[in-house]
């Protein structure tokens, strides 16, 4: 497994990430069985994979228990991001959306942060948090100032309880803002080969800065892993209902493409998930993937994505590929 630094820190984090969004459950993903969550983590461990993701809204704090149980015993080996900003305790804070019962809004008032790095460190069963990120930016018009909710994760960190920074789903400005308080380590911004906006203006300014990126949905929700077949139905409310390239029309051209992918998957000994990942953090400017896993054999698939080097050529031909599909229907 590659390893790379967090941002300017001495933190080093495997470059294939556990994402446990899914380790949650509720109607994003559906049932899951914790035993096997704890399974899955294991074996992501046990495959060279140190950099686990989580966040208190995931299954509103079982995802964080969930992981706070399986790092038992390893805590020293693993590198712990999770986040805060989500607040659905009371009504402070514009309302982001509804579900099963609980109104969440994105509010980051430094009294809700120290409530979250709180309730995280117990559902974590730690005493520090290697990443702390803000999980959704407050929106206008009743933003929280960026700079009061840095000057509180700088407090936290001066506290021992966190040790780097980031911030999810940030745009350059925002960043600017909270570098202008104190230094930034890393952003967490949706990517992947599929949906490349952030190549345009946000990874460049992170490589100029030296801040890292840990990107999710690298393998769009499973479906660049090619598992997912023209005959693959969703329940309502499934959360792969909101991307285009799920639609039929667009589905049918990512897997045709994937198809013309055998030779590279022979050449490299690997699946497709594998050539996927490899490709993503081979691009400028992402530091880590994260990705998604609740089986153990997924989390293994994963990990070994980071072990792979591409030959420059076949990411220049896998980019001219994507490219060629255009933008969704």
């Amino acid at each position: 497994m590659r390893m790379r630094k967090i941002g300017t820190t001495g933190i080093e984090a495997s470059v294939v990430a556990l994402g446990a969004w899914a380790i949650g459950g509720g109607p994003w993903w559906g049932a899951v069985d914790d035993r096997q969550s704890i399974s899955a983590i294991h074996a992501a461990l046990d495959a060279g994979v140190n950099l686990i993701d989580t966040a208190p809204v995931y299954g509103w704090g079982r995802s964080e228990q969930v992981v706070g149980k399986a790092i038992q015993g390893r805590r020293d080996k693993i590198v712990l991001a999770t986040k805060c900003g989500l607040w659905w305790h009371d009504a402070r804070g514009p309302l982001f959306f509804e579900l099963e019962g609980y109104s969440v809004r994105r509010y980051l008032s430094p009294d809700a942060i120290r409530k979250e790095v709180e309730d995280s460190l117990q559902r974590l069963g730690t005493d520090y948090i290697d990443l702390y990120q803000t999980h959704w930016q407050s929106p206008e018009p009743a933003s929280d100032p960026i700079a009061d909710t840095m000057a509180c994760l700088l407090k936290l960190k001066e506290q021992g309880k966190i040790r780097a920074i980031g911030a999810s789903n940030v745009n350059v400005s925002q960043i600017r803002e909270y570098q202008a308080v104190g230094l930034l380590d890393a952003i967490q911004p949706r990517y992947s080969m599929l949906d490349r906006a952030i190549e345009e203006e946000l990874l460049p300014y992170c490589v100029e800065q030296n801040i890292s990126s840990l990107v999710y949905s690298p393998l769009e929700q499973g479906l660049l892993t090619g598992a997912i077949g023209m005959d693959r139905t969703f329940s309502p409310g499934e959360y792969r209902n909101n991307i285009p390239w799920f639609a039929p029309v667009n589905r049918r051209k990512v897997l045709a493409m994937l198809a013309g992918w055998r030779p590279l998957t022979e050449k490299y000994r690997c699946d497709l998930a594998q050539l996927v990942i490899a490709w993503t953090v081979a691009q400028p400017g992402v530091t880590f993937a994260l990705c998604g896993a609740r089986k153990p054999e997924h989390s293994r698939r994963n990990a070994a994505g980071g072990t792979l080097v591409l030959a420059a050529e076949d990411i220049t031909t896998m980019r001219r590929e994507v490219e060629a599909l255009g933008e969704p229907l």
